[in-house]
């Protein structure tokens, strides 16, 4: 199976990207190149979100894709956060500690509350 990509502009900050198929040592740098293309759209402070419903397998090659991916958003004040991994996705992500259980979430509803936390606290001022 190959990778398959697909990205948008949810919000003018927050790209969305959904990722399916095998993201390996073979398809790697499809992704580094895509993303590579779409982060430097996205505002300084913006958020990428990295769907991974389709996303049936992740090799070493794949984690240091999306490290990648988060040390650049990082670097430019902005997040990185996982959608919807499939277990055996969740579970490489689990063993290895790539990445930090609050960017991973389960559902969209999971990820608009935490987006609506987040805004709500830069606005009301509320570190909670």
């Amino acid at each position: 199976m190959t990778l398959s990509l697909h990205s948008e502009f949810s919000a003018p900050d927050r790209a969305v990207v959904q990722v399916g198929g095998r993201l390996d040592a073979m398809t790697f740098g499809e992704l580094d190149e895509a993303m590579l293309a779409l982060l430097p759209q996205l505002p300084d402070g913006g958020t990428v979100v990295i769907d991974l419903a389709g996303l049936t397998y992740i090799s070493s090659a794949g984690l240091r894709s999306f490290a990648k991916v988060r040390k650049g958003m990082r670097a430019r004040g902005g997040h990185t956060l996982l959608l919807n991994p499939q277990p055996q996705v969740r579970k490489v992500f689990d063993i290895v500690k790539a990445v930090p259980v609050n960017e991973v979430f389960t559902s969209t509803q999971e990820l608009d509350a935490y987006l609506d936390r987040m805004q709500r606290q830069i606005t009301e001022g509320d570190d909670a």
